[in-house]
């Protein structure tokens, strides 16, 4: 009563709500203190894991860039385009070598398998022997591997005609190479075939014992005026189309043969394969320009070479 009538209940109210607000505000200081501690110690997290993840990040990029000097840095050790006598001798060299039983590896390696179909095939792991270097083998293919478990020979060689053999991969005790994969041997045919020329020149071994050749008249690249565009095509594939049928004809005549290798203009050469239904031993794709007789010695000559690469 005292204190109603000298006005101190009205202040003591007003002091309680005071430290209630006071008490309210501390609660709440502390509740966003703690938030801003927690959120302190997040960042600090955070920066060291991004510390970290950036520590990571260098040390693969300097491990891709040593793997980009170490695969830029492998290479065959050397690689000779072999013919003739060189061919020759080169062949007689491989075959001649003997192993334990099973220590030779004769591989056909086509383009699209590659070394996986040796391993999905085969059970062969190239790895093994070869370790890195196995790359290379891709990098060949289509290509014969031959490779003995020493590795005192590690070569792969492009012949003329990749031979489609069973089982394309298998050990031995020596490299299972047959002469006729690499050198001329015996009697066959090659033609050399363009859009508007064919040669043909049969031979026995290295020596040609008949030939037959000729030129069509086809028309060359459009030039502005006289025919249309359309129209001038239309003729032009029926001149290639008329050229492809005396080409035809005249392989149809070659008689006494063992195989028959056709060669020339990539394009021309599997449609005269594919639309003709011929059963070629060997193609090629071969640079060998002017008039059909020497352009077909060109063509043989380039066509019985071998490309040798020495892992």
């Amino acid at each position: 009563m005292l204190d109603e009538l000298l006005g101190r209940a009205s202040l003591k109210a007003r002091i309680d709500e005071l430290e209630e607000e006071n008490e309210r505000l501390q609660n709440r200081y502390e509740a966003e203190s703690e938030r801003r501690a927690d959120a302190a110690t997040a960042r600090q997290e955070v920066e060291a894991e991004v510390n970290r993840l950036e520590d990571r990040i260098a040390q693969l990029e300097g491990e891709l860039d040593r793997t980009d000097v170490d695969e830029s840095a492998l290479e065959i050790r050397r690689r000779e385009q072999l013919r003739g006598s060189r061919l020759a001798e080169i062949f007689d060299r491989l075959t001649s070598v003997r192993t334990a039983p099973e220590g030779a590896l004769t591989a056909v390696v086509d383009e699209h398998g590659g070394v996986d179909r040796l391993w999905n095939d085969f059970d062969i792991d190239l790895e093994g022997v070869l370790g890195d270097r196995t790359a290379l083998v891709d990098d060949a293919a289509p290509c014969v591997l031959c490779v003995d478990d020493a590795e005192l020979v590690a070569v792969t060689l492009e012949p003329p005609a990749v031979p489609d053999r069973d089982p394309a991969a298998a050990w031995s005790d020596r490299f299972r190479l047959e002469r006729e994969w690499f050198l001329p041997t015996g009697r066959y045919a090659l033609a050399l075939v363009r859009t508007d020329l064919f040669a043909l020149g049969v031979y026995e071994g290295d020596e040609r014992v008949d030939y037959r050749g000729f030129e069509s008249d086809v028309k060359g690249s459009h030039s502005k005026g006289g025919f249309s565009q359309a129209r001038f095509e239309r003729i032009r594939d029926d001149q290639i189309d008329d050229h492809l049928e005396r080409c035809a004809d005249a392989l149809a005549d070659a008689e006494g043969i063992d195989r028959l290798f056709v060669v020339g203009q990539r394009g021309v050469v599997d449609t005269l394969v594919e639309e003709r239904d011929l059963e070629p031993a060997g193609t090629a794709a071969v640079d060998a320009t002017g008039d059909p007789k020497p352009a077909l010695e060109d063509a043989h000559h380039s066509f019985w070479t071998t490309d040798l690469r020495v892992l």
